[in-house]
């Protein structure tokens, strides 16, 4: 389960006094993570599949990955 949590450096905020007690990890979300090498390779073949028109609509994607999720 994940929960955005707005804070204002202060007060806890509500989102997590919602939370049932428990462990959590909190982590920012604001700086996006480094790519590796690969990972930005991957991306830019990506973008270029879609320049060339080869994308694939949303709903197939969802399709797919709910056909997947089945099995």
């Amino acid at each position: 389960m994940a929960v955005t949590v707005h804070w204002n450096g202060k007060d806890v905020p509500q989102e997590l006094r919602a939370l049932p007690e428990g462990r959590y990890v909190i982590e920012s979300v604001d700086a996006a993570p480094a790519l590796s090498p690969d990972e930005e390779a991957g991306l830019e073949q990506a973008i270029d599949s879609l320049r060339r028109g080869q994308g694939v609509q949303a709903d197939a994607v969802f399709r797919r990955l709910d056909e997947r999720l089945r099995r």
